[in-house]
């Protein structure tokens, strides 16, 4: 049933303007006040007056939604079009706050970082690679396969040290990052008796972690001279530390006046990384600097506007290697992820319904199976046992929920959990913060060293009389400790959105989706979440949800692939 929105408007304002937005609010969600705050904002700059000037207003509404929504251009038609091109406030070089592009209508700020990205990768791809013959190389890091199956891994090794830009995609378990560690290792060997300056981030500090872990157990089996393995990096850090993040600013230290240093740069989880950040990143790079990206490009894109990895994979599949062979998902989990990529909603159904160890519906009540699997670590927080132990105890399971509020929802299942616990006595009954809160950051504070992600625990300090303060497991395996009070915003964490979930691996994931359809339920969504479970994972969903979810992609309106093709 469709909402009903009563807007007030003054005596001047023409009756036929409240007649368009009632139209256009019956095709989009509410909007946001920055959307009519900055769409008044232009009005008054134009050459418009009275019905004209609300007419653009409209125009100016949908463009902030969309770039709201993710999309980085906006569709007009021919009649929007000649209304926007008479307001003076458009052209096709970025001078004017729009620009218009075709039937395309930008911000400026974003068409500027779409046509900056567009243009370094470029110019990346034409980069001379010195051609000399590596396949002595590289038969010594990829040994022949026995099922003379061929090595996907192999591939994209070859094609990253022919390129100067490199994408390597592929699902959970394939080996992106065994890979991109003999590439690291072959391109040491070819700079010889030079050594390359290589930076390795991350979009957030648990995706830089995993990535640090996850290239220290690689680099133990890696067959190579000692002297390469030593000066092959695994200290990874987040882009915005990269760049050098600044306080109250969307710029950075780092730009395109002010370059980085690196040889290489590799970017991991890079689906998650939105247009304007990817753009600021290349931006930075110094000339023939060489960059590999890492990422699933079927996962869910980035909160922010676009589907850059996605897209750069679309129109440039000459520089895309797509690992194909899973070496961790073999059973029902590989099998749902395939059939929900696939969009083949009702073989996914039926995968779940199979109820294997792996993969099954909860039929058990949802608060108390949570608070059942939070034992543990509140077990290991009473017996005084190490802070590592207790992160990773925690980070076995996690409960990932679709939307933010209403039933199923990460603030509903939070409050629950919590709630619950305190009648237990399992945490303390009256403040906010207590032993054993689970926090999860939520915005970025480079002088602390915290950023969007992170999750940290509250424990007592016995080094401070036994006062409150949140720990948190740093990417090179220190702990870092803070008072609450010192903190950038944060929230309880028994329960995460899936975009929260992006970079992280749980040992079990159990998925909550919402009892009524969502335009936030896509495919990529529900791929992204189940994919976050490493050896279970556990549903509650009704069927009509979950299929109409698999049934719809995420669709962002861009030019990026037009300007790259």
């Amino acid at each position: 049933m469709p909402q009903i929105y009563f807007i007030f408007i003054s005596l001047r304002d023409n009756v036929s303007y409240l007649f368009q937005i009632g139209i256009v609010m019956q095709k989009q969600q509410t909007y946001k006040r920055i959307d009519y705050a900055f769409s008044d904002f232009l009005a008054e700059k134009s050459n418009f007056k009275a019905e004209e000037r609300n007419r653009f207003k409209i125009i100016i509404n949908q463009l902030s939604s969309a770039k709201n929504q993710g999309h980085s251009q906006f569709i007009l038609s021919d009649e929007e079009k000649l209304i926007v091109k008479a307001s003076g406030l458009v052209d096709q070089t970025g001078m004017k706050p729009l620009v218009l592009e075709n039937n395309a209508l930008y911000l400026q700020r974003y068409w500027q970082y779409e046509c900056d990205l567009a243009t370094k990768i470029q110019v990346l791809t034409n980069q001379s690679v010195s051609e000399l013959d590596t396949r002595e190389l590289l038969d010594q890091y990829f040994p022949e396969m026995a099922e003379k199956q061929k090595d996907w891994q192999k591939v994209a090794a070859n094609a990253a040290i022919t390129h100067s830009f490199t994408i390597i995609t592929g699902g959970p378990g394939t080996g992106k990052t065994t890979t991109v560690v003999k590439i690291l290792g072959l391109l040491q060997e070819l700079a010889t008796p030079n050594e390359l300056n290589i930076a390795l981030v991350a979009p957030t500090g648990k995706a830089a972690m995993r990535l640090k872990e996850s290239i220290i157990q690689s680099k133990l089996k890696l067959h190579c001279p000692s002297k390469i393995l030593n000066i092959i990096p695994d200290d990874v850090i987040t882009i915005h530390r990269l760049l050098g993040s600044q306080r109250f600013s969307p710029y950075f230290k780092y730009n395109k006046n002010h370059k980085l240093a690196f040889d290489l740069i590799v970017v991991d989880e890079a689906s998650m990384i939105d247009l304007p950040l990817m753009s600021k990143l290349v931006s930075a790079l110094k000339d023939n600097a060489r960059l590999i990206l890492l990422g699933d490009k079927d996962q869910l894109a980035s909160v922010e506007t676009g589907t850059v990895l996605a897209d750069l994979s679309a129109a440039l599949p000459k520089y895309t290697q797509e690992l194909k062979k899973s070496y961790r998902f073999s059973g029902a989990i590989k099998q749902l992820a395939i059939e929900i990529n696939k969009q083949n909603a009702e073989q996914a159904w039926q995968v779940i319904l199979e109820a294997s160890d792996e993969v099954s519906l909860l039929e058990t009540e949802l608060i108390k199976y949570i608070v059942d699997k939070q034992v543990k670590y509140l077990h290991l927080i009473e017996s005084n046992a190490d802070f590592i132990d207790i992160y990773n105890a925690f980070n076995e399971f996690q409960v990932l929920c679709a939307t933010r509020k209403g039933v199923y929802s990460v603030d509903d299942i939070n409050t629950r959990v919590a709630n619950t616990l305190k009648e237990a006595n399992k945490i303390a009954s009256t403040g906010e913060w207590y032993i054993g809160r689970p926090i999860l950051i939520t915005q970025n504070n480079p002088a602390l060293n915290l950023y969007n992600g992170d999750i940290g625990i509250c424990l007592s300090d016995e080094a401070n009389n036994g006062q409150l303060i949140v720990s948190f497991l740093s990417a090179d395996g220190s702990v870092k400790k803070y008072f609450p009070a010192r903190l950038p915003n944060c929230e309880t964490v028994f329960a995460m959105t899936i975009h929260k979930s992006q970079g992280s691996e749980f040992d079990e994931v159990l998925l909550v989706l919402p009892e009524m359809d969502s335009a936030i339920l896509t495919k990529e969504l529900i791929y992204t979440a189940v994919t976050r479970a490493k050896n279970k994972a556990k549903l509650v969903a009704k069927k009509n949800i979950f299929i109409d979810a698999i049934n719809k992609k995420v669709d962002r309106q861009s030019g990026l692939i037009k300007r790259l093709s």
